[in-house]
């Protein structure tokens, strides 16, 4: 018999040996770090083009169609809406946006195209009748396309950007008429992380200098990250490079283009905004092709949580996701920035704990500032509610616990009963292993501290008169069942609690008091309901209770018995 054996894996390759690292930018006078981004940029969503085309099925017209009008709705000045000169669909759709797409005056719908004249020609016709579109074209520029897959040299690929600015600004002249307003135009060196600065701009500036733009119509140069291949700062020093070199800059929009195949596109695009950039293309949530495009609702939120109108509503960011996962038929992961399903959810002991204290700082304080510890926004602002930002499983602790029994049932616990209460909770989760709901945690509280199902002991009446015989005394004559069987204790105090557990103590036979008290109303009105928690001592140390009536003084004798039954249980559980 023959037996088949696999080798095993010895690691990957010499990674010195098969890669090489990209070389540092020689600007020693760099100064985008010392800067800050202090407004938006100019927006510009390619999702209805770069991220549909990397789609494993590219949206259908219903599809596209609500991701156009979520867009417009976001306030998008710039769409990018398809390349119509690749496919019908793309025409068709393109046609659809300037005949029934209800596109604002103020938006400018744009469409890609390679430097290729039919593609060129088709791109206009798509166009007609469109106000102030932006044609978009590129060419790849880098050193390693222009070796293995165009074969051509710097000349070569300049002159083939240079005669698709000719065709596009002479077809635009053309095209120009008073009701559209004329065309705006954008080019991209592609690749333009993979090539050389100096080739780059030099591009670059032979289509500035065919284009000719004026302070009405500036030229959008975008500087893609078409392949994101070094560390943000090094693309940050490229865009600062151009923006020092690039000839006419004051007509010159500066564009990004990032994508994430390092996983740093959101910090890339901030460091080059920091540089000099004016403008980003990117995606809703970050699809686009391999690792994605730039996440421009992150960006636009990271600006927001810093003080800066991002000039993109996001503050229905359900909608948004609901939107995104049906025309992209993807699903956005748990753990994504501000819209995945956990991003504001701690189970964290020590993370709910300061949760809650921030937010009861947060109201304490009455400011609009907000500073709540592991928050960096407040959910509100984005349509999300605080109902899921505490949930309890085995790693939670007794501020988590809390903050869900204050903000869904009203209950504030003391912090020593906070901390007996999660002994049980801790109990549950330890032993089933999945996340406890709120509803449940709150039954559980009921059930242990305030109806006490199987207790001993139930608080029936009472009623109080003076004591004569010791001034400054009341006597409290309490009615009680005891197994079910009505029983009539009687004590005295200075009030109703301390003569009420004095009568209790002496007909248990167990010396109680009470070490703390506490309450406060659930409801707000006439009828509303209070809940007291009272912590006794006792000889084997101490116990909370709680109750809960319409009556202050009933609820704390409740409250009383409450903590009785618990002492009891605990007594005999010992025996």
């Amino acid at each position: 018999m023959i037996v088949k054996t696999h080798s095993v894996k010895q690691g990957m390759p010499d990674a010195s040996q098969k890669y090489r690292a990209y070389p540092q930018i020689d600007i020693s006078d760099r100064t985008w770090p010392s800067k800050t981004i202090t407004k938006a940029p100019i927006w510009c969503s390619v999702d209805l083009r770069d991220g549909n085309q990397s789609l494993v099925n590219p949206m259908g017209h219903d599809r596209k169609a609500r991701m156009f009008q979520l867009l417009l709705d976001m306030g998008f000045k710039e769409i990018e809406i398809g390349f119509p000169s690749a496919s019908q669909t793309d025409f068709d759709f393109a046609r659809w946006c300037v005949e029934e797409g209800n596109v604002p005056a103020d938006v400018s719908l744009q469409v890609l195209v390679q430097c290729r004249p039919e593609l060129i020609t088709r791109t206009f016709e798509a166009l007609e009748g469109a106000k102030r579109p932006i044609i978009h074209f590129y060419n790849s520029t880098s050193e390693l396309q222009r070796r293995v897959v165009f074969g051509k040299d710097v000349p070569g690929i300049k002159q083939i950007a240079v005669d698709a600015a000719k065709m596009i600004t002479e077809m635009a002249a053309k095209a120009a008429t008073k009701d559209n307003g004329g065309f705006r135009f954008e080019y991209s060196p592609e690749s333009f992380t993979g090539t050389e600065l100096d080739v780059a701009l030099e591009i670059s500036n032979a289509v500035i200098e065919i284009i000719q733009p004026t302070p009405d119509n500036k030229l959008i140069l975008n500087l893609p990250s078409t392949v994101e291949m070094a560390t943000p700062n090094i693309y940050a020093d490229q865009i600062e490079w151009m923006c020092r070199n690039i000839h006419n800059r004051e007509n010159v929009i500066i564009s990004l283009h990032p994508h994430n195949d390092r996983g740093t596109g959101i910090a890339a695009t901030e460091l080059a905004l920091m540089a000099g950039a004016d403008r980003v293309e990117g995606t809703l949530f970050g699809n686009g092709e391999r690792t994605g495009n730039v996440d421009v609702v992150t960006l636009a939120l990271n600006m927001y949580t810093q003080g800066i109108d991002p000039k993109l509503d996001c503050s229905d960011i359900e909608r948004i996701k609901a939107v995104y996962e049906y025309s992209n038929e993807m699903t956005i992961p748990e753990r994504h920035p501000y819209v995945g399903e956990l991003v504001y959810t701690a189970f964290s002991g020590s993370h709910q704990d300061a949760i809650n204290k921030g937010m009861k700082a947060i109201r304490k304080a009455n400011s609009p500032l907000w500073e709540v510890p592991y928050l960096p926004i407040d959910p509100q602002d984005v349509g999300r509610s605080y109902e899921a930002i505490i949930r309890i499983n085995s790693q939670s602790g007794k501020g988590g616990i809390a903050y869900i029994l204050q903000e869904d049932y009203g209950i504030n616990l003391p912090r020593a009963l906070q901390v007996e209460f999660r002994e049980e909770i801790q109990r549950i989760t330890d032993d089933e292993g999945v996340e406890l709901p709120s509803k449940r945690i709150y039954e559980q509280f009921i059930r242990s501290y305030v109806d006490q199902p199987d207790a001993r002991l139930k608080y029936v009446d009472h009623h109080t008169y003076p004591d004569t015989e010791h001034r400054g005394m009341r006597i409290v004559a309490a009615e009680i069942t005891d197994r079910g069987e009505t029983k009539r204790i009687e004590g005295r105090g200075t009030g109703p609690i301390d003569g009420f557990i004095n009568a209790l103590s002496t007909y248990l036979g167990v010396e109680m008091s009470v070490r703390d008290y506490s309450e406060h109303s659930l409801q707000h009105g006439s009828n509303a309901a209070a809940i007291a928690y009272v912590e006794i001592d006792h000889p084997g140390g101490k116990l909370f209770g709680a109750g809960i009536n319409t009556n202050i003084v009933a609820a704390s004798l409740e409250a009383i018995v409450s903590a009785a039954n618990r002492v009891l249980e605990t007594r005999n559980a010992k025996a």
